[in-house]
């Protein structure tokens, strides 16, 4: 999910510095970020939005680029500063030395953000202390330049809108430009209100022990309204487990992590019932705070022990937008799952140039089909699962068609100006040989041809199931691909055997070793001696760092700590390649990378970001930051739930009447108990004991068989 600017595709690894009007992305790694999608806040530590990228945004537009307050003559000192859940935080300043009789601060500012649907409300509450009457002007200046995300992101941004003054209900000042409409409002008013340059100011008396408050309340809206609404109110498509483990950093991820995703909700306007609309999850703050296909359905897929709705608002969301005709343009093709949705043409870089439906992406279309297959498999009504399967038939039909060449899923941008890698590193310079130089397209990947093995068998399974013709065709399709597989992709290099990222142009292998091997993992395309040798490979320095897997090794030219997929750690990677481990019956290599994201997970405060350094754990106890990562990011959070399934080792098979709980490595966290996940629609309660023994409460419809 990168639309990061890079260097044009060249073998040549020189790069340029920027232009002095090229801009440079934002960095984002030190901010207090607070969401309730589609609008977020960004801000420094202090509280003040005042940098680059700092903000309240709605729907990709900025509606504030600067709220800051200032004490005339005074210095604010920051004290202290961060989140309260996902969409609230707070800040205290000291006035230095105002009312001081001793060396103990006397007046404090204490800044309270709250952030909901559209809206930002800030309180700024001053107390006096100390045993000084203390009199001070307190201005707080407000100014929006009303950029889109992509200026934002492109460093460039825009000048600052004139404001105009508005006295409807209560004083403020007010912007507007095309469709997108800003207003702030503040109560009580201001003594002074300067317009256009947006400062509100008040003169604050405080006699010892009193304190003074104003409410600052800014909106925004586009006049068409949002492309992808909030959920209704206390409609959760997911059930809210309690875990409580002898080792609380895996509880402060889970939490956070559940606060953070009922956050990125998102909803259809198409959904055939608005009272109940289809939800999914947004891909990340700030930059990806919309649909994307590959993002929203692994999303999905990773919170399945939590309940099938949000898979099933997910699948249906993307059904109505599957191909249906061949558009080079967009890269539509019949039954092909989209890449991302936007409300206008994305531009960046002068390069880059996606409409605003985009199906630029390889892997989203067998992703749906496991997905649906899966939640299935978890409990979903059997008659939904029915209405979407002529989808399913479309989607792997497209795998057919995509594949019919050489058996292999392969891609390559037809347009010129789309995304010239399709997979989930898509970035322009992920996929390189282990020299180096980049792969040339079209490009078969590795992890794509174990997607689209898992969703031909689990399409058959469905087809099978249904009573619908084609299962034993698809049954044979992903025989052969195994068989290309382990013909076409296995290199060898001094450690051993092992598979190559990717297939060039020209069928030859890319031989470069990633952490992709982990997504190969428990798909059923490798055989035991297969999988032993990729998990021997995972658990190897040059790919784990210790806080999870490096996406290049770190022996590879090219390889670079900063990389966005070219060394640097995604925390859904690491969680896919735990779960394919523990699946594949390496539970101590399993554990061994979930030790390391609980360990990153502590150093961002339970708040994993959608990437971080692949430094490792010898340059020091915490993982530096990839400063301009999505933070939260939706299948970082989600990867909590993969992990704890993982170490449950729980397998669902409702159609079958089965429940599995095999615990890998849960007894690492014992004894640890969850209440409250869910399968069949039913409540689903695990107990591991400290000794290993475990208790499971599950629904009765289910047989549960225990390790």
């Amino acid at each position: 999910m990168d639309t990061t600017v890079k260097p044009q595709d060249t073998d040549d690894p020189a790069t340029t510095a920027p232009s002095a009007t090229g801009g440079l992305q934002p960095f984002l790694h030190d901010a207090v970020v607070t969401l309730h999608a589609p609008s977020l806040v960004i801000s420094r530590a202090d509280g003040q939005l005042s940098g680059p990228a700092d903000g309240f945004y709605h729907g990709d537009r900025r509606a504030l680029s600067r709220l800051t307050v200032t004490a005339e003559g005074i210095a604010l000192a920051p004290a202290q500063g961060g989140l309260h859940g996902a969409d609230r935080a707070g800040f205290r300043a000291v006035l230095r030395g105002l009312g001081e009789t001793t060396p103990d601060p006397a007046v404090a500012l204490h800044r309270h953000r709250s952030t909901a649907d559209g809206r930002v409300k800030e309180v700024f509450e001053v107390t006096n202390a100390g045993g000084e009457h203390v009199r001070f002007r307190m201005t707080v200046g407000a100014g929006t330049d009303l950029a889109t995300m992509e200026q934002v992101k492109s460093g460039r941004g825009a000048e600052e809108a004139p404001a105009r003054v508005t006295d409807a209900d209560t004083v403020g000042l007010a912007w507007s430009a095309d469709d997108f409409a800003v207003r702030l409002t503040a109560e009580p008013a201001p003594d002074v209100l300067q317009a256009p340059t947006g400062e509100l100011s008040y003169d604050v008396d405080l006699t010892p022990g009193a304190s003074w408050s104003v409410t600052l309340t800014c909106t925004a809206a586009y006049t068409d309204g949002d492309q992808f609404p909030a959920p209704p109110a206390h409609r959760l498509p997911w059930s809210v487990p309690a875990l409580h483990s002898a080792d609380r950093r895996l509880d402060r991820w889970l939490q956070q992590s559940l606060a953070d995703l009922e956050r990125l909700r998102l909803t259809d306007r198409q959904s055939p019932h608005p009272a109940r609309p289809d939800q999914f999850l947004a891909a990340g703050a700030p930059w990806f705070l919309t649909l994307f296909g590959r993002d929203a359905l692994w999303s999905a897929r990773m919170l399945l022990p939590l309940g099938t709705d949000l898979a099933a608002g997910t699948l249906r969301t993307l059904a109505r937008r599957q191909g249906a005709v061949t558009d080079p343009a967009t890269e539509e093709q019949p039954g092909k799952i989209l890449h991302e949705v936007r409300r206008a043409t994305l531009q960046i870089a002068g390069r880059l140039s996606l409409p605003p439906v985009y199906y630029g992406t390889v892997d989203a279309t067998p992703l749906w089909i496991t997905l649906l297959h899966d939640a299935w498999r978890w409990g979903m009504d059997p008659t939904q699962v029915e209405e979407l399967l002529p989808h399913a038939e479309a989607a792997l039909g497209w795998m057919g068609e995509a594949a019919a060449a050489d058996g292999f899923l392969k891609y390559v941008d037809q347009t010129g100006h789309g995304l010239s890698n399709q997979g989930w590193k898509d970035s322009d310079d992920s996929i390189r040989h282990g020299d180096g130089r980049r792969a040339h397209a079209p490009i078969a990947l590795c992890e794509v041809q174990a997607y689209a093995y898992e969703a031909a068998r689990a399409g058959a399974a469905l087809l099978r199931a249904f009573g619908r013709p084609g299962a034993d065709g698809w049954e044979d399709w992903a025989d052969r691909l195994a068989t290309r597989f382990r013909e076409h992709f296995w290199v060898t290099d001094e450690k051993g055997p092992y598979p190559a990222v990717a297939l060039d142009g020209d069928g030859q292998p890319v031989d470069s070793a990633t952490s992709g091997f982990g997504h190969l993992l428990g798909t059923g395309l490798l055989d035991p001696e297969e999988s032993a040798l990729l998990a021997a490979r995972l658990t190897g320095p040059d790919l784990d760092a210790g806080h999870g897997l490096r996406t290049l090794s770190s022996d590879a030219v090219g390889y670079n700590p900063f990389g966005y997929h070219v060394g640097s750690i995604w925390p859904h990677d690491t969680a896919i390649a735990v779960h394919g481990l523990a699946r594949a019956g390496f539970p101590d290599a399993a554990a061994s990378l979930a030790d390391g994201l609980l360990a990153a997970s502590a150093a961002f405060d339970a708040r994993l970001p959608e990437l971080f350094a692949g430094h490792g754990t010898e340059a020091g106890p915490a993982p530096a930051p990839y400063p301009a990562s999505c933070r939260p990011q939706a299948w970082a959070a989600t990867a909590s739930v993969l992990v704890l399934r993982a170490a449950l080792g729980l397998e669902a098979d409702v159609p079958a009447g089965t429940l599995t709980v095999a615990p890998t490595f849960a007894r690492n966290y014992g004894p640890l108990s969850v209440g409250g996940l869910q399968v069949d629609g039913g409540r689903l309660d695990v107990t591991v004991a400290a000794d290993g023994s475990v208790q499971v409460t599950a629904p009765g419809t289910l047989a549960v068989h225990r390790a």
